[in-house]
């Protein structure tokens, strides 16, 4: 049996109040597998505006997060290789916070900034909707990484 994860940890792995608090209504997670199980769930089932609010708390892409809690440090250590990338990243940021209207999201770990521009470049040409479930996706992976960390 896993041990039970706070609230600020849950929250730190996803910003979305909803996502927290079914998480923490189905914990105890008798494993790692059943407890990303879950978060896959839960994230799935999150309103546009719960996805948004989780969003909220994402640092732009290529720029060096702030804060000292959990959730900015997770965010520099994912973000390390795109951390002060070139003008590219941030003109095609530009345009893809003017096209969406949000932040873009992306699980950048393990990615170098030339992978992660290509994904944005690429994303760029997706509607609303197919752009909606790439960012679902993302979140989801983002989160699963941040779970593992969390239970070791």
């Amino acid at each position: 049996m896993l041990p039970r994860l706070s609230s600020d940890q849950l929250l730190a792995c996803c910003a979305s109040r909803r996502w927290a608090l079914h998480m923490a209504a189905n914990a105890p997670y008798p494993d790692v597998a059943k407890l990303l199980a879950t978060s896959d769930t839960e994230v799935a089932a999150l309103s546009w505006r719960e996805v948004t609010e989780a969003l909220a708390a994402h640092p732009r892409i290529g720029q060096r997060p702030t804060g000292t809690d959990r959730e900015a440090e997770w965010s520099r250590q994912e973000q390390s290789a795109a951390v002060g990338a070139d003008a590219e990243l941030a003109a095609a940021n530009d345009e893809y916070e003017r096209k969406f209207g949000r932040v873009f999201l992306i699980s950048a770990a393990g990615r170098t900034a030339d992978e992660v521009l290509a994904q944005l470049r690429r994303r760029l040409g997706n509607d609303e909707v197919t752009e909606r479930d790439e960012v679902r996706r993302e979140l989801a992976a983002i989160v699963r990484g941040r779970l593992a960390r969390c239970v070791g």
